[in-house]
């Protein structure tokens, strides 16, 4: 593979720093983490923006968290035809293999991708409906959401909302899915929707029963 290149420097310089700091002072449970397996007792389905850091805002160790991450943290339904699914599989592995007994979905603000979806709906982003993009297909799992925030004339507000609404919609295609159907209807396992401001580092939860998300 010839177009594959050398690590940044900088990358190089910060492994080294790792190495001989965190690694060094953790070394016994790495090599535990390694020879015994992981057991992790959640799987967090986040969004790929580098500015959400699950296991920062949870102070959660290796070992601990199962992390998915995709745009917008979005779940497709359970859709078994054979073709390449790489949000599902993992929701698969982390179900019936790992055994977890929580499964998190975890928004945030300022997404762009919700921000995509957004666009798209209102017609302002052609590139994005063409059949070849990749983003505008993932995102139409969200677009039909996007009628439940349309008449919110202030478009932060609007964003924020629909955001929100991501989460609940990858809980309700979650629930699609045979085997976390099952384990959630026999107590085994437990759904979560967050979402977290990133600029704040406020973080809610979803509450169904109100059908709203509140302040942790």
């Amino acid at each position: 593979m010839e177009f594959a290149k050398p690590l940044p420097n900088y990358l190089v310089t910060r492994y080294h720093g790792w190495k001989a700091t965190s690694y060094q002072e953790n070394k016994g449970w790495y090599r535990r983490l390694a020879t015994e397996g992981q057991r992790p007792r959640a799987m967090v389905i986040s969004c790929c923006d580098s500015r959400v850091h699950v296991t920062s805002i949870f102070g959660a160790d290796q070992g601990e968290f199962f992390i998915h991450r995709n745009i917008a943290n979005l779940v497709p339904p359970y859709q078994p035809d054979g073709d390449h699914h790489g949000t599902s599989a993992t929701v698969e592995y982390a179900v019936t293999a790992l055994q977890v007994s929580h499964l998190i979905v975890l928004g945030h603000s300022q997404c762009g991708g919700v921000q995509g979806c957004i666009d798209m709906c209102k017609g302002h982003a052609p590139q994005l409906e063409e059949k070849t993009s990749f983003v505008g297909r993932w995102m139409d799992i969200l677009k039909p959401k996007y009628q439940l925030v349309q008449d919110i004339e202030d478009e932060e507000q609007q964003a924020r909302q629909l955001e929100r609404q991501s989460v609940v919609a990858s809980l309700e295609n979650l629930m699609t899915f045979p085997f976390v159907d099952e384990k959630v209807r026999d107590g085994s396992l437990s759904l979560h929707g967050l979402w977290t401001d990133i600029g704040e580092g406020g973080l809610e939860c979803y509450d169904p029963k109100l059908e709203l998300f509140t302040k942790v």
